[in-house]
């Protein structure tokens, strides 16, 4: 049975509460048909990441709407130089992102990607270095990936390893495959299955974009 908005409303702020990463007392909270809206003001990004990822874990969360504004405090402000250079050290360390492949731009905070790498796993973990740095109010990650899909049966493959993850809902997501695009279209139980959907189609090689179009009943 479906959560009412109330109860799902009373979880979210529960998961909000226990998660030490989060500023709960600076967020607000609305639930409506299962969308959650998040709105209020925080001092970091990192925080809003964090909060958006506690929602994400709460089961009957159908969508999030995330309202949040990073307003920096005082003692988190750095120029836009300094983020930058702190920007390439971290990713310089970070063997699993090729050297030089991502281009970095700062404005006012505001952090722009850009570049190619060969896996996703390397543009996710381009960004998830970069959150927590003082200073970095959001991030646009716009680096693309140059790997080619090349086995023909790349929709098979999918569908297997969801099979072989023993994702419940394997036999009612539906994996179409148009050169090296996935869609996925079907029905889930739950906000954790569909974002578990998507990785496993993003970790296929080859693949360079998915639409996630699977719904959470």
């Amino acid at each position: 049975m479906a959560k009412t908005d109330i109860a799902l409303k009373v979880d979210v702020i529960g998961e909000l509460v226990w998660d030490p990463a989060v500023k709960e007392t600076a967020i607000g909270v609305a639930v409506k048909d299962g969308v959650v809206t998040l709105t209020g003001h925080l001092d970091t990004y990192a925080e809003k990441d964090a909060a958006m990822r506690a929602v994400r874990r709460v089961a009957g969360v159908k969508a999030i709407a995330v309202e949040i504004d990073v307003k920096l405090s005082p003692s988190h402000q750095r120029s836009d130089t300094d983020i930058a250079k702190s920007i390439e050290q971290v990713l310089k360390w970070n063997t699993s992102i090729p050297s030089d492949a991502v281009r970095v731009t700062v404005d006012h905070g505001w952090v722009t990607l850009q570049g190619e790498v060969e896996w996703n796993f390397q543009r996710s973990q381009a960004e998830k270095v970069i959150r927590p740095l003082m200073g970095v109010i959001n991030i646009n990650n716009e680096i693309k990936l140059t790997a080619k899909a090349t086995a023909a049966d790349l929709s098979r493959k999918i569908e297997d390893a969801l099979k072989r993850q023993a994702l419940r809902e394997a036999q009612q997501i539906h994996v179409a495959v148009s050169g090296n695009a996935v869609t996925l279209t079907g029905t889930v139980h739950s906000w954790q299955e569909r974002r578990a959907a998507q990785g496993v189609a993003w970790s296929a090689p080859g693949v360079r974009s998915v639409v996630n179009e699977l719904h959470v009943a």
